[in-house]
């Protein structure tokens, strides 16, 4: 062989050889999924959550039972500090999966923290306002010049900036507070707060007479209701996409099993040893079949709110650029799920004003 064809042969194999195991080179096996929940829960070993389907999917163990034959571990990490203690964990690269609530959520995506969102869970989820009993405040337009209480950075925060918009009011014309959930019920409870826009553990401050709920964001709009979905990074998206496939298929399976009104009184028995009372969840379900709330279904509802949700995050100043969220909105893993399980048109479809969609 002439030796320039010598060269040249021994150049392109050095070449090959270094391309080659950066094209050919698998990803890692899989050996922990890391979810993490933008809530404390209570108790410990184990923490106690409810309300969600994804709640459903941790209480019942069904990711673990998923993935136990392949001896993938799944690891649950509930955050105290809510949507932005998750956020710092996904900026940390510490987690995998998150649920998350709109605004902290788009507060990572205007971050550039890249996710998908691939499915609800936790949609129209009730949101409520409790003033002292002997404080006059009938209705939200009263609450102008209060001393308010509401836990920013969270999904109420948003939910209750749009509910005083179309009052008329905006945050700058009450005495807003930054306090957490139990820490707002007490001040209310001490009169340190006029009201506070909160969750069902205000009906517990109710039924000892010390807070009058005057208004409920689901009785009102949907419009006014809490959102919250579950994420994946697409870093675990990209090495892993069958690994996500199964976690949906999983919770969406669970979900459809509770999603069945005949299973209602079993539902809130288990969430009763959660969080709430069992008689606080179902006051918040009243007149809500779990089909509409269990919803796993990422329809224009859902969208129209975070695209409001991250205009909104703007104006307030808690964003400094408005994320793109059309694609934010990963459907592909969620179809396939529902097409697997035989379930599409199970759940009822929302349009972005909020109402019912006709097929």
């Amino acid at each position: 062989m002439k030796p320039w064809k010598t060269l040249w042969l021994a150049a392109l194999s050095l070449s090959l050889s270094a391309v080659a195991p950066a094209q050919a080179q698998a990803p890692e096996p899989l050996k922990v999924i890391r979810i993490g929940v933008a809530t404390g829960g209570v108790g410990s070993n184990p923490v106690r959550h409810g309300g969600t389907s994804t709640a459903l999917a941790y209480t019942d163990g069904v990711l673990e039972e998923e993935f136990k034959k392949d001896g993938v571990k799944v690891e649950w990490t509930f955050f105290k500090g809510a949507g932005p203690a998750v956020n710092e964990a996904l900026v940390n690269q510490q987690l995998d999966f998150a649920w998350q609530g709109d605004l902290p959520s788009i507060v990572h995506r205007a971050g550039d923290v890249k996710t998908e969102i691939i499915l609800g869970s936790g949609v129209r989820t009730g949101l409520y306002l409790a003033v002292q009993p002997d404080s006059g405040i009938q209705r939200i337009e009263d609450l102008k010049g209060k001393r308010v209480a509401v836990f920013k950075g969270t999904n109420l925060h948003l939910a209750a900036a749009r509910a005083l918009a179309s009052k008329g009011l905006k945050e700058r014309d009450l005495k807003l507070i930054n306090l957490d959930l139990p820490t707002s019920q007490a001040a209310l409870a001490s009169k340190d707060v006029d009201a506070v826009f909160g969750y069902v553990g205000l009906f517990d401050l109710r039924d000892k007479g010390l807070a009058k709920v005057i208004w409920s964001a689901a009785e009102d709009s949907y419009q006014y209701t809490r959102q919250t979905v579950l994420l994946v990074t697409d870093a675990f998206a990209q090495r892993h996409p069958q690994a996500v496939q199964r976690v949906v298929n999983a919770v969406v399976k669970t979900t459809h099993q509770y999603s069945d009104e005949n299973r209602r009184a079993e539902l809130f028995a288990q969430w009763g040893k959660t969080e709430y009372p069992e008689k606080v969840w179902r006051e918040d379900f009243v007149g809500q079949p779990l089909r509409v709330r269990l919803s796993p279904l990422l329809d224009p509802f859902l969208v129209g709110i975070y695209k409001d949700s991250a205009e909104q995050a703007l104006q307030l100043k808690l964003i400094r650029k408005k994320p793109e969220i059309d694609s934010w909105f990963d459907r592909r893993y969620l179809n396939t799920a529902l097409k697997e399980l035989q379930l599409e048109g199970y759940w009822p479809s929302y349009a972005a004003d909020g109402k019912l969609q006709t097929r």
